[in-house]
């Protein structure tokens, strides 16, 4: 999701009513930021708290330093990072991850590995659907087990946009709820849905039902799950003791087509570039009687910036391209670098990028390698559905990235 798609941010049609409520409960964040503009090193970092190049989620190969993790990819989080999870077992909280992991889908890599106690959900995205004899469909997990695959026993209609995921994911994070508020249980719940990226789905109730085509379809559903949860630990009477956090990993894509791209509001570009809409993210905190209450495919549609935005890679790291956010908030027009203004923020930029560069230690990129091997043709329990497949011989590359 973007950081125009809420009512809150100015989205004219104003189909996010319960995240709406919930700013206005909580505490909006208008300058809150990811750590990449790209949905895995966003999230390691997320549930890290190191920036992808220390926690290891890039990748140095050619130009393309963000990197994901398609099914492909060879690493995953490394086992010498912290994750959240990890530091909550230490209090005693239970923990569950519902939808999208992405931090790598091999058994070493997934999250009952790195500290979560329950899963339900998947490694990557919900791309497809695929040829299993070419590149297998993806896994859907109950904990350490599959328990189907998306297109298979779990239906995403890419012709229509129908899919009962996020009511399926919606069921399993009230459970939890309800669970660990029963037993008197300090919980964290990542609830992590995947509705709005490409290809876009919503459940039969909310299909055609916004104005904004079928992002709009699936941006609304998740508005109302959000109010559901919210809903729920009100009812449970556990409200006043429970920290809601709303954010997305990255910037609305802005490249996926008519009804399945989102807005960025005023900010340029989205997914993919480090440009406001790309890094910049909608983000909510909500704990009652805590937080004060109130506190067609274009590289860039409509936003070309003649010598910045363009569909090939420029060098900009020797006389970079700086913007007045205050009073360019789009980003379409760069500073002068003869002006005095642009020398005296470029001094202080270098400083900070030198000293950075000084104290870095990078981490070891896990990124790097690809292998068809690796992918997702025979995961735990497959044995007991008979949805094992054949992998090919093994064979590594390094990857070339698209992004």
């Amino acid at each position: 999701m973007g950081w125009g798609d809420l009512g809150v941010f100015g989205e004219p049609s104003k189909e996010t009513p319960n995240l709406d409520v919930m700013a206005a409960q909580g505490m909006l964040f208008p300058n809150f930021y990811t750590a990449n503009p790209l949905c895995s090193p966003s999230r390691a970092a997320l549930l890290t708290g190191r920036l992808p190049v220390r926690n290891g989620f890039y990748t140095t190969n050619a130009h393309a330093r963000n990197a994901y993790t398609p099914q492909e990819i060879v690493g995953g989080i490394s086992q010498d990072e912290i994750l959240l999870p990890e530091l909550l077992k230490k209090k005693d909280y239970v923990s569950k991850i519902i939808g999208k992991w992405h931090l790598g889908h091999r058994s070493q890599y997934l999250p009952l590995k790195h500290g979560f106690d329950e899963w339900f959900g998947s490694p990557n995205c919900h791309f497809g659907p695929y040829n299993n004899s070419v590149r297998p469909n993806i896994p859907v997990y109950n904990n350490s087990e599959m328990t189907g695959r998306y297109y298979e026993e779990f239906e995403i209609n890419v012709k229509t946009g129908e899919s009962n995921l996020t009511q399926i994911y919606l069921k399993e994070g009230l459970d939890f709820i309800s669970q660990q508020a029963t037993a008197q249980r300090p919980f964290f719940l990542y609830w992590a849905p995947d509705a709005t990226h490409s290809p876009v789905y919503a459940s039969e109730r909310f299909l055609g039902k916004s104005q904004r085509g079928r992002y709009g379809d699936a941006v609304m559903e998740l508005d109302d799950s959000i109010g559901q949860i919210l809903a729920h630990l009100v009812s449970l009477g556990i409200h006043n003791n429970t920290l809601v956090f709303f954010t997305s990993d990255n910037g609305a894509a802005v490249m996926s087509g008519a009804h399945q791209s989102g807005s960025n509001g005023p900010f340029l570009c989205g997914k993919e570039t480090t440009f406001e809409g790309g890094m910049r993210e909608p983000a909510i905190a909500w704990w009652p009687g805590r937080i004060p209450a109130g506190t067609g495919i274009n590289f860039c549609p409509g936003q070309e910036v003649p010598g910045v935005t363009t569909h090939t890679q420029e060098e900009h790291t020797m006389q970079p391209l700086i913007f007045h956010l205050g009073q360019d908030p789009g980003e379409r027009y760069p500073i002068s670098v003869q002006s005095e203004e642009y020398r005296d923020v470029h001094r202080q930029v270098t400083a900070v990028v030198e000293q950075h560069q000084k104290d870095l230690i990078p981490g070891m990129p896990q990124l790097n390698m690809c292998d068809l091997a690796v992918m997702n043709w025979s995961p735990p329990g497959c044995e007991q559905l008979g949805k094992c497949l054949k992998a090919p011989e093994s064979n590594p590359w390094k990857c070339v990235w698209p992004h």
